[in-house]
């Protein structure tokens, strides 16, 4: 197997883009290599099958979609109460559309994993890994909220990214006065964090 860690990141990052945008089914080491403008036969170098890349891209994945540590840092100077957290959702809305197409493959990822049982437990491994950092994260930072609020937090983000990155217009004209997505979240937090 190939060793060049550059180009693996660049066949990976071309994998995210083929899956946003053909979907599972349309993920061949053909396509990876087309959209990373390498030759014919240079992904299946590099993964030993399309498990093996779906697994890297799900690695990859948490790392292109994580916060950045130096927003975190500013964000955490600030008073710990609901409009902390609110500001911490508005991050995630932003990161989520500055790479929609990273977004758009996580959620490809979810859609393969009912699929094929090998994907799933990896995959559901690395979310719930997710989730528990949310959780610490959450706790740790001192937050208002538990884990239920935590939880449900995450559900109707979750909810709202799927609309926003898929069907935006379905949201628009739904609460009049409520911007899209900015507003629906600031409704959200102050629907499920409490006041402290």
């Amino acid at each position: 197997m190939a060793g060049n860690p550059e180009r693996r990141a660049a066949l990976v990052d071309a994998g995210v883009e083929v899956l946003a945008r053909e979907g599972a089914r349309g993920l061949t080491f053909r396509a990876v290599d087309a959209a990373a403008a390498v030759p014919v036969g240079t992904a299946s170098n590099y993964f030993t099958s399309r498990d093996d890349l779906l697994r890297q891209i799900d690695a990859r994945l948490h790392v292109r979609l994580a916060p950045d540590p130096e927003v975190v840092g500013r964000l955490l100077e600030k008073p710990r109460d609901r409009s902390l957290v609110t500001a911490f959702m508005h991050d995630l809305m932003a990161r989520a559309t500055r790479d929609h197409s990273g977004y758009l493959a996580l959620m490809e990822m979810r859609l393969e994993a009912t699929r094929r049982p090998e994907l799933r437990a990896s995959f559901t491994k690395s979310v719930r890994g997710d989730l528990d950092e949310a959780l610490e994260f959450h706790r740790g930072a001192g937050l208002p909220g538990g884990d239920e609020t935590v939880t449900v937090l995450y559900l109707a983000m979750l909810g709202l990214l799927l609309e926003h990155l898929t069907l935006p217009d379905v949201l628009d004209s739904v609460l009049p006065g409520v911007s899209v997505p900015e507003g629906l979240v600031e409704r959200i937090v102050a629907t499920i964090v409490p006041e402290e």
